[in-house]
Order: structure tokens, then C-alpha cells, then sequence
């Protein structure tokens, strides 16, 4: 009689401690990036993450001017490409004149293109692919103005994938070209 009493009580106290949510479940959502994610801007079929509820005053703030932080969450880093292209889309044209104008807010700032391939082709033509696109995000930034002395391009080809997986999906995060921040104004 006295184990079913102490497995009744155990019991009790075991589903009102199950059903409570923890406090990283209550403070987050359920759509959305993540609010430190490196890459903000979403891809044709990126999967919604939780966001993050800042848990200082320097969180609350914000991230530091002219950093890459600042640029990933309120611009955006990346533009991505169709299958076999390096030219520039009108999806893409938003983001990169919001590049732009950031970058000549931070005239000290030097930035790196990166291009991205999918896991298609060989790796001799994916580094090809992934240069045209470095230089076409390059020279969209510089016909707005940017001056080209404060960016490099670099292509990694097929060779850092972003989203592993042999479908279209996976493959449509991958065709991009990142916009990394070398040295930030001020540093």
C-alpha cells in the first residue's frame, strides 16, 4: 500500500514538471531566422527558424554599425543565381542596392564576394561558375558606386555547400554569391 501511495504522489508531481514549458521553448516563435543568424536572408526554400530573444542590453541594441552582423540582419549577404547563371536577377537587385547604400555609409569598410555553385558539374567548372558570380555581384556594387579598390572576389565553387542534399531545393541555396565583411568601419 505504501509504494502505490508514493508512486500515486511521484506521478503527480512528475506530469504537472512535463507539461511546463522551458523557458528556451516560451521565448521563442516558430517562423522567422534566427535574430543571430549569419545568413538573414532567406533562400528560395529555406526552412523557418526560431527566433532568438535577446538576453542583454547590448542584444536589445542591436548589432554594432558596419559590422557583418549588422549587414546580415539588416540588408541581407547573399543573392542567389539560377542553375548555369551568373547574371544578376531582379530578386537580387533589392538586396544588392541595400548593399550598396550600407557600403557607403561604412566608406572604410572592405568586403569579399563569395560565389557559390551546387554540387553539379565538375570542380574546375564550378570555381569558373563561382568567379563569374563573385564578379557579377562585384560589378553591380560598383556600377551603384562602390568603389571596386574595396572588394575581392572569391569563388569556392562547389566546395562549401550551405545545404547538403541532391534536390532542387538544396541546390537553389547553394547557386549564391555572400557578401562577407572584411574589415569593419571603424576597426
Amino acid at each position: 500500500m505504501y509504494f502505490k501511495i508514493l508512486t500515486l504522489i511521484a506521478a503527480a508531481a512528475l506530469v504537472p514538471a512535463c507539461s511546463t514549458p522551458s523557458e528556451e521553448q516560451s521565448t521563442s516563435g516558430g517562423t522567422g531566422g534566427a535574430l543571430t543568424s549569419a545568413t538573414s536572408q532567406s533562400s528560395p526554400s529555406a526552412a523557418p527558424t526560431a527566433k532568438t530573444v535577446p538576453s542583454s542590453p547590448a542584444e536589445l541594441a542591436g548589432p554594432n554599425a558596419g559590422t557583418q552582423d549588422d549587414l546580415v540582419i539588416n540588408i541581407g549577404d547573399q543573392v542567389f543565381f539560377g542553375y548555369d547563371k551568373y547574371d544578376i536577377t531582379a530578386a537580387s537587385n533589392t538586396t544588392l542596392e541595400g548593399q550598396a547604400a550600407w557600403l557607403k555609409k561604412y566608406p572604410s569598410t572592405t568586403i569579399a564576394i563569395e560565389g557559390h555553385c551546387d554540387e553539379r558539374g565538375t570542380r574546375e567548372y564550378n570555381l569558373a561558375l563561382g568567379e563569374r558570380r563573385a564578379n557579377a555581384v562585384k560589378d553591380y556594387l560598383v556600377a551603384l558606386g562602390v568603389s571596386a579598390n574595396r572588394i575581392q572576389t572569391i569563388s569556392y565553387g562547389k566546395e562549401r555547400p550551405v545545404a547538403l542534399g541532391s534536390n532542387d531545393g538544396a541546390w537553389a541555396q547553394n547557386r549564391r554569391g555572400v557578401t562577407v565583411v572584411k574589415s569593419a568601419a571603424g576597426n
